[in-house]
This record gives structure tokens, C-alpha cells and sequence, in this order.
């Protein structure tokens, strides 16, 4: 489970084998077997004792801001895997294979998308023609992404271009679905322009923090990417891998608006723009983990939604270090290749 923390001037502190909360005159314990992770996302304090329980436990401690973007996080200082598959991320990216695991990424981010949309298509016969004619569109962008030759210094324009246009047709139809009042355009960042972005921006905060954690468990260099650049301070790998998993905090939160749930008061208004305000945030994250602890059947075996992000880091550094397979790219299969649990052995 993921503890939360989103009252201000909560106390967190060790009792045992437990994790204790205090907040004004309630108090409640958890177990630190039962911990995961520990989301912090106001002003709190936390005892010594309570962050060596959590390393002790390889319990991250994640710190959000307003926004919901991670602005720093506790973890031990473990290397995570062997440092080869660090290497071989920097070969990778100067050469096909690269191109080839940036294609796997943005079609699966392009498949799961397609995916949602004619789920919401089939649920109201009145708009499936419209969406579904958005779903068509992102699927002649896949058809250009798989067809990509080269290597990704060559091809990485292309395929930002392919992606960007795709995302515009992807809000786009959400929006279509959307609740009239609840209609935006397109995407709004910091500060978020409307509600759905609102929303939208601080669920994709919490995402990146769960795929940072999934590339350092699996020995990932977070900071070497592949589509994205490297920057100063820059971890691009992590916003590369986000693109596969963003369907879960998209599917959250368009069920949220189209289940009728979202309040007005869970917004506070900024200067050019909104944020989530405490109710907003605690029934976000509420929902958020609904999603993620839902069991799915995911190559070949049912496993929960949350694990599919470290099950899928362990699977690329597993790719990445695997000596046998087709010599051309180093096991990385191309857009289109059959997909097999073979690939996840080791996990």
C-alpha cells in the first residue's frame, strides 16, 4: 500500500514494527510490512527512526509539491543492479536498437490509447462514429511510427512529431467525451488552464515518481533516454517509459469526470490557472490507487496494474544485458514482433 500523507503538520514516526501518523488529535498505525511507498504532499515531520525503518524495508519517501511534481525523495543509496546495463544504454542509443526500444515504447503508448478510446466509443453509440474516427487517426501514426528506419539520432524528430500530433488527436477526443462544462483545449501545463488538466497534471506527478522508483529497483540510469534529451539534471529515461504507463492516470481521471465525481471545491484558483486543493488531491490519489491495485492480465500473467511499471523496467534492463537473441538488436524486438513472457525471465 501507499501511505499518504496530505495534512499539514502530521507527524510521522517508528512505533515497533509500525509506521504511526499523528495529525492534530487523530492517530492511526500501519505496518511497515504493509508499506510500499510513503507520499508526503504538505508541510509534515518525520522522526530519524521512521526514515531508517522505511530504507530498512526499501520503502521510498517521495515528496510532491502543489502541483504533484516529485521535488525529491529518500532512498537508499543501492545501486540497484549491475552497472552493465548502464552501459549498454549508452551503446543502445547510438545505434538501431535504440530506434527500435524508443518505437516499442510510443506504440505501446499509441496502442493503449487507441485502446481506451474505443472502449469509451463503444460505451456511447451516439458519439462512436466521431471517436472512433480519432482512434483511426492515431492509428495511421503508428502505421508511420513502425515503418522508421535508421538509428534514433536520425529518426528522434520524426518521432516527437509522430507522438505530438497523436496527442493532440488523443485530448482531443477526450474532450469530445468529456461533460459539456468540463470540455478543454487541449493540454495546459503549470499552472493547468481547467479542471481536467488540473487533474491530469498532478496524476502524471505521481506516475513519475512510481516509474523513477521502477528504473532504480531494476538498475536503469534514469537520466539516459532515449527519445527525450539529455538535459542538466534531466531524467530523461524516466519521461521515455512514462509514455507507456500514462493511460492509467488518463483512464482515472476520465472515469472520475465521466462518473460524475469531480466537485468544484476540489480547486483553488492561481494566477494564470488552477491547482488541486487538499480534497482534490486525497481523492485523486484515492482513485489513482484504485487503478493501480486492480488486477490485469498482462503478458500472459495476472498481475496488478502498479506492478506492470517495475515489471516492464526489469524486462528492458533484461534486454539490454541479454547476450543471445537476434544479434541485429541485441533481443530488442521491432514494432510489431510477437510478444512472449520469454522476455521477462529473470524478473
Amino acid at each position: 500500500m501507499q501511505l499518504v500523507i496530505n495534512s499539514f503538520g502530521a507527524y510521522l514516526r517508528k512505533q515497533g514494527d509500525c509506521f504511526v501518523v499523528k495529525n492534530e488529535d487523530k492517530q492511526f498505525e500501519v505496518s511497515v510490512r504493509k508499506v510500499d511507498s510513503i507520499m508526503i504532499t504538505t508541510g509534515a515531520f518525520l522522526s530519524t527512526d521512521a526514515i531508517k525503518a522505511a530504507m530498512d524495508h526499501n520503502i521510498d519517501i517521495l515528496f510532491l509539491d502543489e502541483h504533484g511534481d516529485p521535488y525529491g525523495r529518500v532512498w537508499h543509496s543501492k545501486l540497484g543492479s549491475t552497472t552493465l546495463i548502464r552501459r549498454r544504454q549508452l551503446e543502445y542509443a547510438d545505434d538501431a536498437r535504440g530506434l527500435a526500444l524508443a518505437q516499442e515504447w510510443i506504440a505501446a503508448k499509441f496502442d493503449r490509447q487507441m485502446e481506451f478510446l474505443k472502449k469509451l466509443a463503444h460505451a456511447r453509440p451516439e458519439k462512436e462514429a466521431d471517436v472512433l474516427v480519432y482512434a483511426d487517426r492515431l492509428t495511421e501514426g503508428r502505421k508511420k511510427l513502425a515503418a522508421l528506419t535508421g538509428t534514433l539520432e536520425e529518426q528522434r524528430g520524426t518521432i516527437m512529431g509522430l507522438e505530438g500530433a497523436a496527442g493532440r488527436t488523443y485530448f482531443e477526443a477526450l474532450s469530445f467525451i468529456m461533460p459539456e462544462r468540463y470540455r478543454f483545449e487541449g493540454r495546459s501545463r503549470q499552472p493547468a488552464k481547467d479542471e481536467f488538466n488540473c487533474l491530469l497534471n498532478y496524476g502524471y506527478g505521481v506516475l513519475y515518481s512510481m516509474v523513477e522508483k521502477a528504473c532504480l529497483v531494476a538498475g536503469l540510469d534514469p537520466y539516459v533516454g532515449f527519445v527525450h534529451t539529455d538535459n542538466y539534471n534531466k531524467k530523461s529515461l524516466v519521461f521515455d517509459l512514462m509514455e507507456m504507463f500514462r493511460y492509467l492516470t488518463d483512464q482515472t481521471v476520465v472515469y472520475l469526470f465521466t462518473g460524475r465525481k469531480v466537485k468544484q471545491e476540489w480547486f483553488e484558483s492561481v494566477p494564470g490557472g488552477m491547482t488541486l486543493a487538499k480534497d482534490g488531491k486525497a481523492a485523486l490519489i484515492e482513485a489513482l490507487n484504485e487503478t493501480f491495485e486492480t488486477s490485469v492480465r498482462y503478458r500472459n500473467r495476472n498481475i496488478k496494474q502498479r506492478d506492470i511499471i517495475q515489471f516492464e523496467c526489469h524486462r528492458i534492463a533484461n534486454g539490454l544485458i541479454k547476450e543471445a537473441g537476434d544479434a541485429d538488436l541485441g533481443g530488442i524486438r521491432r514494432v510489431g514482433d510477437a510478444e512472449t513472457d520469454e522476455d521477462c525471465q529473470g524478473l
